[in-house]
């Protein structure tokens, strides 16, 4: 029988209330001889308040907002953000209580890192188990689109391709019958009320171009009184190319055009400082020792110098040479007879035997390091292309010029969503670039740290696309 993915979202909340008691004991065990057993205070006071702490953290940090379209690796960094709060507030805490109350600076570094792991551990399995819900189809949430808007042909074919995302769209109602591909049409606009007296829905999509405000508020009006979730999916692919964010003037809502997270000297000066730190970080802890060892190989396994360096576009169009581990033979050459740059493909003879597997774990990368460390590079953004493919997608791809308003990356958030190798096939460029664009536009440090952590994730589980 069929379950609404909403009678689930509480385990969500209430799971982790014994995972924050189990590492508030554990770690009081590991700790030895701790004394928040202690006889003015009973132990069960500082437990409730860590579960208060824990919970307030959470909502700040906004936790428990439902991720099922997003990835894992951004769950984990949202455990960690919520962590570095719940450590502040629940020091805060115990510095309240230190006079009745002795305890080891370690406890909270022990209470911290078990909670990191059963946390992690445990919304993997919880996440695993949806999925294997909703692909049986045991668990998914019925939705009704009102609109066929190009935005809500757009939005059915997602959902309709990452089923694990758990929606199911039942039909869509308009005030003209428009062929969607199959989904089912329920009528005009005007029978939404009728359509929700029959299905049962439990959200309603409302996809209606942006002048039809009353038809909006009449469709919120509806799914308010039936007690149905309703969500706007806005008609904004006229500013497509450039960031839309909305913000309140008074009680009216505002789209402002072209104001990019990054252009702000605050976040500009976080990331500068984040890139620096992380790539010296990286050839103090791992790079004097991995990068010998990959030279080394690449040596013995074909004739050639070690590393490779291309020119290619930084920073506003700036040209910059970006440094990679050699992955192909000496005489190998980056175009063809007539001129067209060639693009690694798949079994290429151009890459050594050492080479493909630099590719596949993405170590071939790692030099650029240094570009990062000599800042015209960042360890986050679009990837810079070769000069002749940026002349040939210039012309051919939408908004392409768009990825060099920031630095460009040694990974990027078009890379970890799988668009990597080759792109000759219709769309494939154009699918990075929206990628990259949306990195763009929506820019947070949060992000790059998901971004970061599904690459080393990647390097272990390796990309199919990636040759």
């Amino acid at each position: 029988m069929r379950k609404s993915y909403s009678r689930y979202t509480l385990i969500r909340y209430i799971i982790d209330a014994p995972l924050v008691g189990i590492s508030y004991i554990l770690s009081h065990r590991v700790d030895g001889g701790f004394g928040l057993w202690g006889r003015e205070t009973p132990p069960y006071l500082l437990l409730l308040l860590s579960l208060v702490v824990w919970y307030l953290s959470a909502s700040v940090s906004k936790l428990y907002r439902d991720r099922r379209s997003n990835k894992y690796s951004e769950e984990i960094v949202f455990i960690a953000y919520t962590l570095i709060l719940y450590s502040i507030l629940f020091s805060s805490v115990l510095f309240f209580f230190q006079q009745k109350v002795s305890y080891n600076r370690s406890f909270l570094a022990i209470n911290v890192g078990l909670l990191f792991c059963f946390l992690v551990l445990t919304k993997y399995v919880i996440r695993k188990y949806l999925h294997t819900a909703i692909y049986q189809g045991r668990l998914y949430d019925n939705l009704l689109i009102v609109g066929a808007t190009p935005a809500a042909y757009e939005f059915y074919e997602t959902i309709n391709k990452y089923y694990y995302y758990g929606y199911k769209c039942i039909g869509f109602i308009d005030d003209q019958k428009k062929a969607m591909n199959g989904c089912m049409y329920y009528g005009r606009v005007q029978q939404l009320s009728d359509v929700l007296k029959q299905e049962r829905v439990d959200e309603v999509i409302v996809a209606l171009p942006n002048g039809h405000t009353d038809q909006i508020q009449d469709c919120i009006e509806v799914c308010d009184f039936h007690q149905v979730k309703v969500r706007i999916l806005p008609d904004i692919h006229q500013y497509s190319s450039s960031a839309v964010q909305v913000n309140n003037i008074g009680q009216l809502s505002v789209i402002s055009i072209r104001e990019l997270p990054l252009d702000k000297w605050e976040n500009k000066l976080l990331k500068q400082v984040f890139d620096f730190l992380f790539a010296l970080s990286f050839f103090l802890l791992i790079g004097w020792w991995l990068l010998p060892l990959i030279a080394v190989a690449i040596k013995l396994s074909s004739r050639g110098p070690v590393f490779f360096k291309q020119e290619r576009w930084g920073l506003n169009n700036q040209q910059i040479t970006c440094y990679k581990f050699r992955t192909m033979v000496e005489e190998s050459t980056d175009t063809d007879a007539h001129g067209n740059y060639l693009q690694a493909r798949k079994d290429d003879p151009r890459i050594t035997r050492i080479g493909a597997f630099l590719r596949k774990s993405n170590l071939d990368e790692l030099p650029q390091f240094w570009n990062v460390l000599i800042g015209n590079m960042s360890v986050v953004g679009p990837r810079p292309h070769p000069t002749p493919l940026n002349i040939e997608a210039m012309h051919t791809v939408d908004n392409y010029m768009q990825r060099h308003l920031v630095k460009p990356g040694i990974t990027g958030w078009a890379q970890v969503n799988g668009c990597r190798g080759e792109t000759r096939e219709p769309g494939s460029m154009q699918r990075r670039v929206n990628f990259d664009l949306y990195y763009i536009h929506r820019w947070t440090f949060w992000l790059d740290c998901q971004i970061i952590l599904q690459t080393v994730i990647n390097i272990f589980r390796g990309d199919q696309n990636a040759y």
